[in-house]
C-alpha cells in the first residue's frame, strides 16, 4: 500500500502526446533565450529583430507548458486551469516584445501577472508531487524569481550599465532559464 501511495505522487514523466522534435525546438528555445538573456546582446536583438526574440521567448515556454498540461490532465491534480492562465500570460507577452511602445505600458502588469501565477503554481506543483515533475514546480518558482528580482538588483547596484560589470547579476538568470528547460525536457522525454 505505501507503495501504490509514493507511486501516485511522485511522476517521472508525463505523456504529452507531443513529437519529440518538437520539445527539443522547444528546449532550444530556452536556450537560445538564455544566449539573448544576456543584456548587451538582448538589447540589440531587441533593436534589431523584436520578432526574433518574441517568437524564442514565447515559442519554448508555449511547448512546454501545453505538454505539461496534457501531460498532467491523468494526474490527481492536472492544475489546468492555472496552466491555461500561464499559457494566456506568455501569449499576452508576446505582443509587447514586437512593439517596445507596448512594453512601457503593458510589460510590467504582464510581468507580475506571470509572477503571481508562476509561483503560486510553481508551489502547488513541488508540494503535490514528487521525482521530476517536482523539480518542475520548484524551478518554476525560482526561474519566475530570479529572472524578475535579479534585474532590479542589478539595476539598483552596478546600475543601467551592461556588459561585464553586469554579468556577475547575469549568471544567475541566464543559468536558471537553461536549468528550468532542461527540467521540463526531462519530463517530457521518456
Amino acid at each position: 500500500m505505501a507503495e501504490s501511495i509514493e507511486s501516485k505522487y511522485r511522476v517521472d514523466h508525463v505523456g504529452s502526446g507531443l513529437p519529440r522534435w518538437l520539445i527539443e525546438v522547444a528546449f532550444v528555445c530556452y536556450l537560445l533565450q538564455a544566449v539573448i538573456n544576456w543584456a548587451p546582446l538582448m538589447h540589440w536583438v531587441e533593436d534589431h529583430s523584436p520578432l526574433a526574440l518574441a517568437v524564442i521567448q514565447t515559442f519554448g515556454a508555449l511547448v512546454m507548458y501545453f505538454g505539461l498540461m496534457r501531460g498532467m490532465k491523468p494526474l490527481y491534480r492536472p492544475m489546468t486551469v492555472a496552466w491555461w492562465i500561464v499559457i494566456a500570460l506568455n501569449i499576452a507577452g508576446f505582443v509587447p516584445l514586437l512593439f517596445p511602445a507596448l512594453m512601457e505600458t503593458v510589460g510590467l502588469p504582464i510581468a507580475v501577472s506571470l509572477m503571481l501565477v508562476y509561483l503560486p503554481l510553481g508551489c502547488a506543483i513541488a508540494f503535490c508531487y514528487r521525482g521530476r515533475l517536482c523539480q518542475v514546480g520548484i524551478w518554476m518558482a525560482l526561474y519566475i524569481l530570479i529572472s524578475s528580482i535579479i534585474p532590479v538588483v542589478s539595476y539598483l547596484l552596478v546600475g543601467p550599465e551592461s556588459g561585464l560589470a553586469n554579468l556577475p547579476m547575469e549568471i544567475p538568470t541566464i543559468a536558471v532559464i537553461v536549468i528550468y528547460g532542461w527540467v521540463q525536457r526531462r519530463v517530457l522525454v521518456k
